[in-house]
Protein backbone atom coordinates (compact mmCIF):
# COMPACT_ATOMS: atom_id res chain seq x y z
CA UNK A 1 0.00 0.00 0.00
CA UNK A 2 0.89 3.45 -0.20
CA UNK A 3 3.32 4.92 2.55
CA UNK A 4 1.77 6.90 4.83
CA UNK A 5 4.59 9.69 4.61
CA UNK A 6 3.68 10.04 0.58
CA UNK A 7 0.09 10.57 1.41
CA UNK A 8 1.24 13.47 4.24
CA UNK A 9 2.97 14.76 1.22
CA UNK A 10 0.00 15.10 -0.53
CA UNK A 11 -2.15 16.44 1.58
CA UNK A 12 0.58 18.94 2.96
CA UNK A 13 0.59 20.45 -0.94
CA UNK A 14 -3.14 20.40 -1.08
CA UNK A 15 -3.20 22.70 1.86
CA UNK A 16 -0.50 24.68 0.49
CA UNK A 17 -2.82 25.59 -2.58
CA UNK A 18 -5.47 25.93 -0.45
CA UNK A 19 -3.89 28.61 1.11
CA UNK A 20 -2.18 30.21 -2.15
CA UNK A 21 -5.62 30.39 -3.64
CA UNK A 22 -7.29 32.24 -0.61
CA UNK A 23 -4.57 34.52 -1.15
CA UNK A 24 -6.16 35.81 -4.19
CA UNK A 25 -3.05 35.27 -6.54
CA UNK A 26 -4.05 36.76 -9.82
CA UNK A 27 -3.18 35.95 -13.64
CA UNK A 28 -2.11 32.78 -15.14
CA UNK A 29 -0.12 31.01 -11.92
CA UNK A 30 -3.84 31.03 -10.25
CA UNK A 31 -5.44 29.10 -13.03
CA UNK A 32 -2.66 26.70 -12.99
CA UNK A 33 -2.88 26.25 -9.28
CA UNK A 34 -6.67 25.84 -9.33
CA UNK A 35 -6.40 23.67 -11.86
CA UNK A 36 -3.86 21.23 -9.96
CA UNK A 37 -6.05 22.15 -6.95
CA UNK A 38 -9.42 20.63 -8.50
CA UNK A 39 -7.18 17.83 -9.55
CA UNK A 40 -5.71 16.79 -6.22
CA UNK A 41 -9.17 17.16 -4.31
CA UNK A 42 -10.96 13.67 -5.27
CA UNK A 43 -7.67 12.25 -4.22
CA UNK A 44 -7.57 14.18 -0.69
CA UNK A 45 -10.82 12.72 -0.12
CA UNK A 46 -9.65 9.49 -1.01
CA UNK A 47 -6.98 9.76 1.70
CA UNK A 48 -9.05 11.06 4.08
CA UNK A 49 -11.34 8.38 3.72
CA UNK A 50 -8.50 5.73 4.15
CA UNK A 51 -7.12 7.34 7.03
CA UNK A 52 -10.36 7.38 8.71
CA UNK A 53 -11.14 3.52 8.43
CA UNK A 54 -7.35 3.10 9.67
CA UNK A 55 -7.61 5.29 13.00
CA UNK A 56 -11.23 3.62 13.23
CA UNK A 57 -9.39 0.59 12.97
CA UNK A 58 -6.10 1.62 16.12
CA UNK A 59 -9.52 2.96 17.85
CA UNK A 60 -11.21 -0.59 17.72
CA UNK A 61 -8.59 -2.22 18.90
CA UNK A 62 -7.50 -0.43 21.65
CA UNK A 63 -11.15 -0.62 22.95
CA UNK A 64 -10.17 -4.42 22.97
CA UNK A 65 -8.65 -3.97 26.03
CA UNK A 66 -11.55 -2.13 27.78
CA UNK A 67 -14.11 -4.59 29.34
CA UNK A 68 -16.93 -2.85 29.07
CA UNK A 69 -16.35 -1.51 24.87
CA UNK A 70 -14.83 -5.29 23.75
CA UNK A 71 -18.03 -6.45 22.93
CA UNK A 72 -18.51 -3.05 20.73
CA UNK A 73 -14.68 -3.46 19.43
CA UNK A 74 -15.53 -7.53 18.18
CA UNK A 75 -18.62 -6.81 16.34
CA UNK A 76 -16.49 -3.20 14.77
CA UNK A 77 -13.44 -4.86 13.90
CA UNK A 78 -14.47 -7.36 10.69
CA UNK A 79 -16.71 -4.74 9.68
CA UNK A 80 -13.80 -2.45 9.58
CA UNK A 81 -11.15 -4.79 8.16
CA UNK A 82 -13.84 -6.02 5.10
CA UNK A 83 -13.40 -2.38 4.00
CA UNK A 84 -10.10 -1.88 4.32
CA UNK A 85 -9.21 -3.61 1.00
CA UNK A 86 -12.13 -2.00 -1.30
CA UNK A 87 -11.07 1.70 0.10
CA UNK A 88 -6.96 0.98 -0.58
CA UNK A 89 -8.12 -0.02 -4.26
CA UNK A 90 -9.94 3.21 -4.32
CA UNK A 91 -7.22 4.90 -3.56
CA UNK A 92 -5.18 3.65 -5.62
CA UNK A 93 -6.84 4.06 -8.45
CA UNK A 94 -6.98 8.07 -7.26
CA UNK A 95 -3.25 8.06 -7.05
CA UNK A 96 -2.43 6.43 -10.44
CA UNK A 97 -0.51 8.44 -12.68
CA UNK A 98 -3.07 10.85 -15.15
CA UNK A 99 -2.81 11.71 -18.65
CA UNK A 100 -2.26 15.08 -19.00
CA UNK A 101 -4.47 14.91 -21.78
CA UNK A 102 -7.51 13.45 -20.30
CA UNK A 103 -9.07 17.28 -19.46
CA UNK A 104 -8.74 18.48 -23.15
CA UNK A 105 -11.14 18.74 -25.82
CA UNK A 106 -10.64 16.35 -28.57
CA UNK A 107 -11.11 16.63 -32.46
CA UNK A 108 -13.31 13.33 -33.75
CA UNK A 109 -12.41 12.00 -37.01
CA UNK A 110 -14.12 8.58 -38.71
CA UNK A 111 -13.79 7.75 -42.19
CA UNK A 112 -15.39 5.19 -43.35
CA UNK A 113 -12.97 1.62 -44.07
CA UNK A 114 -13.64 -1.71 -46.29
CA UNK A 115 -17.76 -1.54 -47.21
CA UNK A 116 -18.12 1.02 -49.96
CA UNK A 117 -21.46 2.76 -49.41
CA UNK A 118 -22.42 0.87 -46.70
CA UNK A 119 -19.87 1.55 -44.86
CA UNK A 120 -19.89 5.08 -45.70
CA UNK A 121 -23.65 5.05 -43.92
CA UNK A 122 -22.11 3.05 -41.58
CA UNK A 123 -19.71 6.11 -40.64
CA UNK A 124 -23.11 8.59 -40.49
CA UNK A 125 -24.71 6.39 -37.94
CA UNK A 126 -21.32 6.77 -35.53
CA UNK A 127 -21.29 10.51 -36.26
CA UNK A 128 -24.96 10.29 -35.06
CA UNK A 129 -24.15 8.69 -32.46
CA UNK A 130 -21.24 10.59 -30.76
CA UNK A 131 -23.42 13.76 -31.13
CA UNK A 132 -25.95 11.97 -29.20
CA UNK A 133 -23.74 11.14 -26.61
CA UNK A 134 -22.00 14.37 -26.21
CA UNK A 135 -25.55 16.10 -26.18
CA UNK A 136 -25.97 13.83 -22.91
CA UNK A 137 -22.85 14.28 -21.32
CA UNK A 138 -22.87 18.19 -22.01
CA UNK A 139 -20.69 18.44 -24.40
CA UNK A 140 -20.49 21.01 -26.92
CA UNK A 141 -19.53 18.91 -30.78
CA UNK A 142 -19.26 21.06 -33.53
CA UNK A 143 -18.96 19.50 -37.32
CA UNK A 144 -15.48 21.63 -38.82
CA UNK A 145 -15.73 19.71 -42.02
CA UNK A 146 -17.74 16.89 -43.71
CA UNK A 147 -17.85 15.33 -46.94
CA UNK A 148 -21.09 13.49 -47.57
CA UNK A 149 -21.96 10.84 -50.22
CA UNK A 150 -24.98 10.76 -52.52
CA UNK A 151 -26.99 8.53 -50.27
CA UNK A 152 -26.35 10.44 -47.23
CA UNK A 153 -23.20 8.14 -45.69
CA UNK A 154 -19.88 10.14 -44.31
CA UNK A 155 -17.09 10.24 -46.83
CA UNK A 156 -14.99 11.92 -43.92
CA UNK A 157 -16.15 13.96 -40.96
CA UNK A 158 -13.99 15.91 -38.88
CA UNK A 159 -15.66 17.70 -35.16
CA UNK A 160 -14.81 19.33 -32.50
CA UNK A 161 -16.08 18.44 -28.90
CA UNK A 162 -15.13 20.40 -25.89
CA UNK A 163 -16.78 20.37 -22.37
CA UNK A 164 -15.71 18.54 -19.17
CA UNK A 165 -13.59 15.04 -18.97
CA UNK A 166 -14.03 14.61 -22.76
CA UNK A 167 -11.02 12.91 -23.94
CA UNK A 168 -11.00 11.27 -20.80
CA UNK A 169 -13.74 9.59 -22.61
CA UNK A 170 -13.81 9.34 -25.56
CA UNK A 171 -9.96 8.33 -26.23
CA UNK A 172 -11.19 4.90 -26.15
CA UNK A 173 -12.84 5.18 -29.25
CA UNK A 174 -10.27 5.44 -31.61
CA UNK A 175 -9.89 2.20 -34.03
CA UNK A 176 -11.77 0.34 -36.45
CA UNK A 177 -15.63 0.32 -36.10
CA UNK A 178 -16.82 -3.20 -38.11
CA UNK A 179 -20.62 -3.43 -38.78
CA UNK A 180 -22.72 -6.54 -39.49
CA UNK A 181 -26.12 -6.02 -40.98
CA UNK A 182 -28.19 -5.96 -44.10
CA UNK A 183 -27.60 -2.75 -46.42
CA UNK A 184 -30.27 -0.27 -47.12
CA UNK A 185 -28.63 -0.80 -50.52
CA UNK A 186 -28.78 -4.66 -50.59
CA UNK A 187 -31.79 -6.17 -52.28
CA UNK A 188 -31.18 -9.89 -51.49
CA UNK A 189 -31.01 -9.26 -47.88
CA UNK A 190 -27.72 -10.57 -46.91
CA UNK A 191 -25.64 -9.60 -44.07
CA UNK A 192 -22.97 -7.63 -44.92
CA UNK A 193 -19.69 -6.56 -43.26
CA UNK A 194 -17.99 -3.54 -43.50
CA UNK A 195 -16.03 -1.31 -40.82
CA UNK A 196 -15.25 2.73 -40.30
CA UNK A 197 -12.20 3.90 -38.50
CA UNK A 198 -12.82 6.52 -35.73
CA UNK A 199 -9.43 8.83 -34.64
CA UNK A 200 -9.96 10.22 -31.04
CA UNK A 201 -7.26 13.19 -31.04
CA UNK A 202 -6.43 15.78 -28.07
CA UNK A 203 -6.64 18.99 -28.81
CA UNK A 204 -3.34 20.89 -29.37
CA UNK A 205 -2.49 23.93 -27.11
CA UNK A 206 -0.18 26.42 -28.37
CA UNK A 207 2.87 25.57 -26.59
CA UNK A 208 2.63 21.73 -27.54
CA UNK A 209 3.34 22.90 -30.76
CA UNK A 210 4.89 25.57 -32.85
CA UNK A 211 4.57 25.35 -36.62
CA UNK A 212 6.91 27.17 -38.75
CA UNK A 213 5.57 29.37 -41.71
CA UNK A 214 8.24 27.66 -43.61
CA UNK A 215 6.92 24.28 -43.22
CA UNK A 216 3.20 25.37 -44.52
CA UNK A 217 1.53 25.39 -48.57
CA UNK A 218 -1.62 27.55 -47.65
CA UNK A 219 -4.62 27.18 -50.56
CA UNK A 220 -7.42 28.85 -50.79
CA UNK A 221 -10.09 26.98 -52.90
CA UNK A 222 -13.82 27.41 -54.05
CA UNK A 223 -16.05 26.33 -51.40
CA UNK A 224 -18.16 23.68 -53.07
CA UNK A 225 -21.77 24.33 -51.98
CA UNK A 226 -25.54 23.64 -52.86
CA UNK A 227 -25.83 24.27 -56.81
CA UNK A 228 -28.05 27.28 -58.60
CA UNK A 229 -27.65 30.99 -58.95
CA UNK A 230 -27.22 31.01 -55.10
CA UNK A 231 -23.95 29.01 -55.32
CA UNK A 232 -21.07 30.29 -52.95
CA UNK A 233 -18.66 31.28 -55.48
CA UNK A 234 -15.80 33.04 -53.08
CA UNK A 235 -12.43 31.48 -52.72
CA UNK A 236 -13.23 30.42 -48.71
CA UNK A 237 -12.34 26.82 -48.24
CA UNK A 238 -8.23 26.22 -47.12
CA UNK A 239 -6.01 23.61 -47.42
CA UNK A 240 -3.06 23.81 -45.78
CA UNK A 241 -0.08 21.26 -46.21
CA UNK A 242 2.38 20.57 -43.61
CA UNK A 243 5.57 20.02 -45.77
CA UNK A 244 7.57 18.16 -43.09
CA UNK A 245 5.39 15.42 -42.30
CA UNK A 246 2.55 15.69 -45.90
CA UNK A 247 -0.28 16.23 -43.67
CA UNK A 248 -3.09 18.04 -45.27
CA UNK A 249 -6.29 19.54 -43.61
CA UNK A 250 -8.61 21.70 -45.31
CA UNK A 251 -11.91 23.36 -43.73
CA UNK A 252 -14.76 24.53 -45.72
CA UNK A 253 -16.96 26.98 -43.49
CA UNK A 254 -17.97 30.18 -45.19
CA UNK A 255 -15.51 32.08 -43.63
CA UNK A 256 -11.83 32.14 -44.78
CA UNK A 257 -10.53 33.98 -41.94
CA UNK A 258 -12.24 30.96 -39.83
CA UNK A 259 -10.95 28.19 -42.25
CA UNK A 260 -7.66 29.09 -41.47
CA UNK A 261 -8.12 28.89 -37.73
CA UNK A 262 -9.54 25.89 -38.21
CA UNK A 263 -7.27 24.13 -40.26
CA UNK A 264 -4.29 25.54 -38.35
CA UNK A 265 -6.45 23.67 -34.99
CA UNK A 266 -6.43 20.39 -36.67
CA UNK A 267 -3.33 20.43 -37.78
CA UNK A 268 -1.41 21.60 -34.71
CA UNK A 269 -3.80 18.75 -33.06
CA UNK A 270 -2.65 15.90 -35.52
CA UNK A 271 0.77 16.72 -35.00
CA UNK A 272 0.63 16.47 -31.30
CA UNK A 273 -0.74 13.20 -31.50
CA UNK A 274 2.09 12.04 -33.41
CA UNK A 275 4.15 13.32 -30.93
CA UNK A 276 2.46 11.58 -28.40
CA UNK A 277 2.00 8.76 -30.16
CA UNK A 278 5.52 8.30 -30.77
CA UNK A 279 6.42 9.55 -27.38
CA UNK A 280 4.11 6.31 -26.03
CA UNK A 281 6.02 4.00 -28.62
CA UNK A 282 9.39 5.17 -26.60
CA UNK A 283 8.16 4.30 -23.13
CA UNK A 284 6.76 1.16 -23.57
CA UNK A 285 7.98 -0.45 -27.45
CA UNK A 286 5.56 -3.55 -26.48
CA UNK A 287 2.11 -2.34 -24.68
CA UNK A 288 0.48 -4.65 -22.44
CA UNK A 289 -2.70 -3.09 -23.00
CA UNK A 290 -4.43 -2.10 -26.84
CA UNK A 291 -7.13 -0.47 -23.86
CA UNK A 292 -6.47 3.59 -25.43
CA UNK A 293 -3.42 3.07 -27.11
CA UNK A 294 -5.00 5.16 -29.78
CA UNK A 295 -3.90 2.03 -32.71
CA UNK A 296 -6.18 3.14 -35.53
CA UNK A 297 -5.57 0.12 -37.15
CA UNK A 298 -6.82 -2.27 -34.72
CA UNK A 299 -9.94 -3.08 -34.79
CA UNK A 300 -11.58 -2.78 -31.37
CA UNK A 301 -15.47 -3.31 -31.81
CA UNK A 302 -18.52 -4.85 -33.79
CA UNK A 303 -21.76 -3.81 -34.17
CA UNK A 304 -24.04 -6.97 -35.09
CA UNK A 305 -27.48 -5.55 -36.11
CA UNK A 306 -29.30 -8.92 -36.63
CA UNK A 307 -28.37 -9.76 -33.12
CA UNK A 308 -28.77 -6.38 -31.54
CA UNK A 309 -25.41 -6.33 -29.92
CA UNK A 310 -22.08 -4.79 -29.43
CA UNK A 311 -19.14 -6.49 -28.53
CA UNK A 312 -15.84 -4.63 -27.39
CA UNK A 313 -12.56 -7.33 -28.26
CA UNK A 314 -10.38 -5.77 -26.23
CA UNK A 315 -12.10 -6.38 -22.89
CA UNK A 316 -14.29 -8.71 -24.02
CA UNK A 317 -17.70 -7.46 -23.02
CA UNK A 318 -20.86 -7.96 -25.29
CA UNK A 319 -23.62 -5.89 -24.59
CA UNK A 320 -27.36 -6.73 -25.98
CA UNK A 321 -28.61 -3.25 -26.39
CA UNK A 322 -27.40 -2.01 -29.99
CA UNK A 323 -30.11 0.10 -30.26
CA UNK A 324 -29.88 2.66 -27.18
CA UNK A 325 -26.32 2.63 -27.91
CA UNK A 326 -26.96 3.53 -30.96
CA UNK A 327 -28.92 6.83 -29.68
CA UNK A 328 -25.57 7.51 -27.61
CA UNK A 329 -26.07 5.39 -24.89
CA UNK A 330 -22.01 4.73 -24.38
CA UNK A 331 -21.44 5.02 -20.40
CA UNK A 332 -21.72 1.30 -19.76
CA UNK A 333 -19.15 0.43 -22.53
CA UNK A 334 -16.76 3.21 -21.87
CA UNK A 335 -17.06 3.09 -17.89
CA UNK A 336 -15.69 -0.91 -18.44
CA UNK A 337 -12.93 0.21 -20.69
CA UNK A 338 -11.86 2.90 -18.28
CA UNK A 339 -11.98 0.30 -15.08
CA UNK A 340 -9.90 -2.28 -17.35
CA UNK A 341 -7.66 0.28 -18.48
CA UNK A 342 -7.23 1.51 -14.49
CA UNK A 343 -6.97 -2.18 -13.43
CA UNK A 344 -3.75 -2.81 -16.32
CA UNK A 345 -2.18 0.40 -14.46
CA UNK A 346 -2.52 -1.16 -11.04
CA UNK A 347 -1.10 -4.30 -12.00
CA UNK A 348 1.94 -2.94 -13.78
CA UNK A 349 2.47 -0.71 -10.32
CA UNK A 350 2.17 -3.33 -8.23
CA UNK A 351 3.47 -6.21 -10.36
Amino acid sequence: MVPLEKLELIRQRFQFLEAKMNDGLAGEDIARLAKEYSELRPVIEQIEEYLRVLSDIEEAHAMLDDADMRALAEEELPLLRARLPEIEKDLQIALLPKDAADARPAILEIRPGTGGEEAALFAGDLLRMYQRYAETSGWNFEIIEEQQTELGGIKEVVAHVKGEGVFARLKYESGVHRVQRVPETESGGRIHTSAATVAVLPEAEDVDIHLDPNDLRIDTMRSSGAGGQHVNTTDSAVRITHLPTGLVVTSSEKSQHRNREIAMQVLKTRLFDMERQRADQERSAERKSQVGSGDRSERIRTYNFPQGRMSDHRINLTLYKLDQVMQGDLDEMIDALIADAQASLLAELNG
